[in-house]
């Protein structure tokens, strides 16, 4: 990475944060004004009306992000990349109006299995012309080959939206991933993708002073479910980089994946309405147990520089880390936040029923 390479980078990162911020900053205003607030209420986390939808900023740094890649990639990547700005914009136009007024759970669905369509569909056409299968049923193959990682884009971006609960949680989960991945495509020698990636935590960075830490504006679902896009797209990114191990991407998503998760099976198992809001993840639970949510955040991001870095940095410790794709560190590195999970869950609730007595 040559200096002039650096200069440009830090240019475009600050304009994109610059963006970011601006956007956030008006979006307080946007939100005082048509009355967006979050009241305080039995399914919250917080004490004070709060105004919503500030994740806009992070919205329009993202497109501008998304469009400066556009530029600087050649075909057949640059229809990627168009792609995924017309999955922004989607993903973002329906946390949009569900931040304004509401919207059926399934109509979210749809647009999101849509959003995840227009991602897949452009490789999937290239892969199509690069590898033809001279069958009738060929489109069949593709479609279902798709279904596995469209499934992934769709529950991340819902995983990270039941994950925005508490001031700066998301952000700074985001943004660990984020530069964490640049970082490992530094390391392997690859600048270009470092940079990039780079350019979306700056998105993000521009949010976070006005959500952390103590929140002057929630993310909202607009925000939310494009950070969820993004880091799908990030982790596919890194996935299919051959020189980066290749389940390094799911270990940095360990601590958001578990919660989400294993509060979703518990509540289907206990014949809960799953998809109805509540507030029994780990991090709800912890809060309620009078944490603060800085205390609570640095319980999340000590998991993540305690637990998941030193393990990310041992599967990429050479290139290339195909050799070791690293897929028994991640079984472990599950287990073990199940378990903290699990036990994490017992003590709030023990800790709930003696302050109860």
């Amino acid at each position: 990475m040559g200096a002039r390479s650096v200069t440009a980078w830090i240019i475009l990162a600050t304009v994109t944060f610059a963006l970011a911020a601006l956007c956030t900053r008006l979006s307080v205003a946007y939100a005082h004004r048509r009355n967006l607030l979050d009241l305080p209420g039995q399914r919250r986390s917080h004490s004070v009306p709060t105004p919503r939808g500030g994740g806009i900023g992070i919205v329009v740094g993202a497109i501008f992000s998304a469009a400066v890649i556009a530029v600087q990639v050649e075909f057949p990547y640059r229809f990627m990349v168009l792609a995924l700005l017309a999955a922004i914009v989607v993903v973002a136009a329906v946390g949009w109006i569900d931040d304004h007024g509401g919207l059926h759970a399934r109509m979210r669905f749809a647009a999101h299995c849509f959003a995840a369509a227009l991602l897949l569909a452009v490789p999937a056409m290239l892969l199509g012309l690069l590898f033809p299968v001279p069958r009738p049923g060929a489109l069949l193959l593709y479609a279902l080959a798709a279904v596995v990682p469209g499934l992934a884009i769709v529950w991340s971006i819902n995983l990270h939206n039941f994950m925005d609960g508490i001031d700066g949680l998301l952000a700074l989960q985001a943004m660990f991933l984020l530069v964490a991945l640049a970082v490992i495509f530094i390391h392997v020698g690859q600048p270009n993708d470092a940079e990039r990636i780079g350019l979306l935590a700056a998105a993000v960075a521009g949010f976070l002073p006005f959500n952390f830490p103590r929140a002057r504006i929630f993310m909202g679902d607009v925000g939310s479910g494009v950070l969820g896009l993004l880091v799908a797209v990030a982790v596919g990114w890194q996935m299919f980089t051959p020189t980066i191990a290749l389940a390094s991407g799911i270990v940095l998503c360990s601590a958001f994946v578990t919660d989400a998760t294993c509060t979703l099976l518990s509540r289907m198992l206990r014949g809960r309405r799953w998809y109805s809001a509540h507030r029994e993840h780990l991090y709800q639970w912890l809060v309620r147990c009078g944490y603060s949510h800085v205390q609570v955040v640095a319980f999340y991001m000590g998991w993540n520089l305690l637990i998941v870095l030193p393990v990310v940095c041992w599967m990429n410790r050479m290139p290339p880390a195909r050799m070791s794709p690293g897929i028994g560190a991640a079984i472990v590195v599950y287990a073990l936040a199940g378990l903290v999970w699990w036990f994490g869950k017992r003590w709030c609730l023990t800790r709930s029923r003696h302050a109860a007595a």
